[in-house]
């Protein structure tokens, strides 16, 4: 059965390969993106999916959920051929397909299969966002959180806030991993000739949303050219499209301090080689968040990758990074550099020149086994594979 296409909310659901009804039943199955626009929890949401394959194949599958039409008798059999059904929000690419994943949830419920969901943010979501997101909320057997911070702004919610007291904390990995090589590009050229010529390269990496402050960072800018510096400052990434009109407000912060001259936006980077190429240029990186640093930032461990340091502001809790000891590694090696809640531009501005001649040091980062520590997270999580075998001859 094919439904026709509506103009808002649409969403096609499109799986890979159905097995032959003898074959192993799959534990999983993930909700995807189709990847337009890109976002860091859609490639955190692959990539969780790959490692589950990698420690069980053959038993973790995929559905992609994309904006134009919905294929019931397929999402239905796939369902049917799982125990669990996952998904991470919010991904990006899902804000033209508002009810699918819900689609998804809702088949899940009256076929007795379980809703894992992991939420990578909350209060910072726009709150129409909230009001797609409360209902699969409400549908979830299991609820990760990847931060206390999160837990502590779900738990505020005047309706659904009591989900919160039993929802699990799951570490984030970093979604990059630094390259054996990198890649030249005409903006590399560029900011290593404004290295050379002594100016101070400030880098900020990752979508550009009300969410990240980018105009404080811009304010970082202005504060080290109020000290004579002449700053060159680089967002690798690109705005995301919302009814906010982020982009026109940053270009009118630009050109009120007076820096149209000294800001540069990369756009979106398709590769490792290419990204790891600025990051290298960088003197080093700068976030202003207004809860803090929070183990979900998975941008500032991008950053860290990179040898340079990152100035950001300092956690809200002090508990944040508990369940997370990976993390807590890279802040007590000072590859993190936190600014107290609060500060004005300026304090950012000093530790950026402060760190400014600092060599470069590579962590040591195994990527595959922080994902290893999420996927073991999930997996304690998901209901006993033995418990259900109809569903291997469903159709």
């Amino acid at each position: 059965m094919t439904l026709p296409p509506s103009p808002a909310g649409a969403f096609a659901a499109s799986s890979e390969p159905v097995p032959h009804r003898s074959a192993t039943p799959v534990a999983s199955l993930h909700l995807l993106g189709a990847g337009h626009p890109p976002c860091g929890i859609g490639d955190f949401s692959q990539l969780l999916l790959d490692t589950l394959r990698a420690a069980e194949p053959g038993v973790h599958n995929a559905l992609t959920i994309e904006p134009r039409q919905f294929r019931l008798a397929e999402t239905w059999a796939a369902i049917g051929r799982a125990d669990a059904v996952v998904a991470n929000f919010p991904v990006v690419a899902w804000k033209r397909a508002l009810f699918g994943p819900l689609a998804v949830y809702a088949l899940a419920k009256l076929r007795r299969r379980a809703c894992l969901t992991i939420l990578h943010e909350w209060a910072g979501l726009h709150r129409l966002r909230r009001l797609v997101l409360r209902p699969l909320l409400l549908l979830s057997d299991t609820i990760f959180l990847v931060s206390p911070q999160v837990r502590e702004e779900l738990a505020a919610d005047p309706l659904v806030g009591f989900l919160a007291r039993r929802a699990a904390l799951m570490p984030v990995p970093p979604n990059l991993s630094r390259p054996a090589g990198i890649a030249d590009s005409p903006l590399r050229q560029r900011l290593l000739a404004a290295r050379r010529a002594g100016r101070v390269v400030l880098g900020h990496f990752g979508s550009i949303y009300p969410g990240k402050q980018p105009e404080a960072v811009l304010d970082i800018a202005a504060a080290l050219a109020a000290r004579g510096e002449d700053p060159l400052l680089v967002f690798i990434g690109s705005f995301i499209k919302a009814s906010d009109g982020i982009e026109g407000v940053f270009d009118a912060k630009v050109a009120a301090l007076g820096l149209e001259d000294a800001v540069v936006v990369s756009g979106y980077v398709a590769s490792a080689e290419e990204l790891f190429g600025l990051f290298e240029t960088v003197d080093a990186f700068a976030y202003v968040l207004p809860e803090g640093l929070t183990a979900r930032r998975a941008s500032v461990l991008a950053c860290v990758q990179a040898g340079r340091p990152v100035v950001v502001t300092a956690p809200m809790r002090a508990d944040e990074f508990d369940h997370h000891p990976r993390y807590r590694e890279l802040l007590a090696a000072g590859a993190i550099l936190p600014v107290p809640r609060g500060a004005p531009a300026e304090a950012y501005a000093e530790a950026v020149l402060g760190a400014r001649a600092r060599p470069t040091r590579l962590p040591e980062i195994d990527r595959a086994a922080w994902f290893r520590d999420a996927a073991d997270g999930l997996r304690a999580r998901m209901p006993d594979r033995g418990r259900r075998r109809r569903g291997a001859s469903e159709t």
